[in-house]
């Protein structure tokens, strides 16, 4: 039997209706930018393989540390031992997050490091005898993983009706999403603080929580808001005595052109949560970092006070081995002076598209580059996006629209050549959607 005759008899794919979608393209090998097909097509991975990949496939230094970490110590439960990777990697990060992020616990993956934020701020109230702090607020449009409380936090994105039954109730603040010459930012801006104010007026002392994807909502469709936005949302959190979350999965790393989206912004939360980029694609891996405040609440001489909760994987010596080796990479190939580059490439592509009839709401942050392609129906569940990803498919583009936006996120070994390439190929799709 062939890969796709074993895939098609045995494999459930996420988010994929698997009446309609055609067969897995199965891939043979991938390297930097490029992924190998076993038919010999090659197609460029401007979307990082889901956002995780972000030095290109298949870094030698990350293979290497990986390699020379399993021939040592591959696996130690994290209960009453530690090792030096897990204790290393703990520092490294602690060093390059904003001050006062200093407590690093280690969890599997994106959604769960949200449940462990969302977790340790209930608890955190408990333990302070504020126990009637039940309450969290999230963002219309954010998505934080797909796990039960992830879901919960992110039931504006619209994805998880089927559960609503198991979701506990979060309100939703409205997002000011901008981009490109938008010149209403500041009213939707200031109607969103307003909307919090009441909010706050009403529930501010049960409310435990904000949590929010800083800068970037990804899944909604790489919607994005100003840094003042959130200073101001920052600064009636912290007036008020209210946590807030940073949901940096997909915008760590370097994604908005700064090592964390919370350095670009300069606000520091009291919690933020870390994957995606974390081991550079290697291998499933989160950390939620929290204040010292927050870790010194689970202080005590009882149980009780202590946060239960723990993966057989968690603070894997090999994930903790390829996290080093990725800032490593960052270090000696001084990625952060990259990025701007790699906005700039954006910008010059996106300035032609621009001014196609069906492109709208352009907009560029750091690596991140989307636009909305003008349709009848929007939305993720818009044809159009099948109908692109298809024809993208076909002339070598690994590029995954999101419904009706189209949008690149490379690895950042990407080079001009490539983007001016990947841009050219989405002005002819489009120019098929209006033939």
């Amino acid at each position: 039997m062939t890969i796709t005759d074993l895939d098609r008899c045995h494999v459930w794919h996420p988010f994929t209706q698997a009446q309609t979608a055609p067969d897995a393209i199965p891939i043979r090998s991938a390297k930097g930018i490029r992924l190998y097909a076993e038919d010999g097509r090659e197609f460029l991975d401007l979307i990082s393989s889901w956002w995780v990949n972000i030095h290109g496939h298949a870094h030698p230094t990350i293979a290497a540390a990986i390699a020379h970490q399993a021939h040592t110590l591959e696996q130690v439960i994290f209960a009453g031992f530690t090792h030096q990777p897990a204790a290393q990697l703990a520092h490294e990060l602690v060093q390059r997050l904003p001050a006062g992020l200093t407590r690093v616990f280690f969890s599997d993956d994106g959604s769960t490091a949200v449940e462990v934020a969302l977790k340790m701020a209930l608890q955190y109230w408990r333990n302070h005898g504020e126990g009637q702090r039940t309450r969290f607020l999230a963002f219309e449009g954010g998505y934080h993983g797909d796990t039960v409380g992830a879901m919960s936090a992110g039931k504006g994105c619209g994805f998880f009706d089927t559960y609503g039954s198991l979701l506990f109730e979060v309100g939703l603040l409205p997002y000011p999403a901008t981009w490109d010459g938008d010149t209403e930012v500041e009213a939707k801006e200031q109607a969103a603080l307003a909307w919090l104010d009441t909010y706050l007026a009403d529930h501010g002392d049960t409310l435990a929580a904000v949590i929010l994807e800083p800068l970037i909502q990804g899944s909604a469709g790489m919607r994005m808001c100003r840094p003042a936005f959130l200073q101001a949302l920052a600064a009636r959190l912290r007036a008020a005595g209210i946590l807030l979350i940073f949901d940096e999965v997909m915008t760590g790393f370097g994604r908005t052109g700064a090592m964390f989206a919370s350095l670009k912004a300069q606000v520091t939360p009291d919690i933020i949560c870390l994957s995606k980029g974390l081991t550079a694609g290697f291998l499933p891996m989160s950390v939620t970092v929290a204040s010292e405040t927050i870790y010194a609440a689970f202080l005590g001489d009882s149980f009780d006070k202590s946060l239960v909760h723990g993966h057989s994987f968690t603070a894997n010596p090999l994930g903790c081995a390829a996290a080093l080796a990725s800032l490593q990479v960052f270090e000696d190939e001084q990625t952060l002076a990259k990025l701007p580059h790699i906005e700039a490439w954006h910008r010059q592509g996106l300035a032609t598209l621009a001014a196609h009839p069906l492109v709208q709401r352009v907009r560029v942050m750091g690596t991140i580059a989307a636009f909305d392609v003008v349709a009848a129906d929007t939305g993720y569940t818009s044809p159009i996006g099948a109908q692109l990803k298809a024809f993208f498919h076909a002339h070598g583009l690994l590029l995954r629209p999101l419904g009706n936006v189209v949008y690149l996120l490379p690895p950042y070994c990407v080079s001009e050549a490539e983007l001016a390439h990947a841009y050219a190929t989405i002005a002819i799709a489009l120019n098929t959607l209006c033939d």
